[in-house]
């Protein structure tokens, strides 16, 4: 039977695993008293995407949709301000 000289490489590994679930801990200990954090940033993003909507993308903070509206994927067609 061989020797498997790969014992280093699994040790590294097992370091990189290690560590990446340390930074999973402390992700979950940072947001963990909001367990809705991702649901509430996607609500925020959605009520101001619809804001944007009704005043036909022309106020102010609604430019980052200009570049993804008035095409057929989107059905939305504006006429934008240059």
């Amino acid at each position: 039977m061989k020797e498997p000289h790969n014992h280093a490489q699994v040790g590294y590994a097992m370091i990189a695993v290690a560590g990446g679930l340390a930074a999973i801990g402390l992700i979950a200990l940072a947001i963990g008293g909001d367990v809705l954090y991702a649901d509430n940033i996607q609500r925020e993003n959605t009520a101001h995407f619809n804001e944007c909507k009704e005043n036909d993308f022309k106020t102010e903070g609604c430019e980052k949709y200009h570049s993804r509206i008035n095409s057929e994927i989107s059905g939305i067609y504006v006429d934008l301000e240059k």
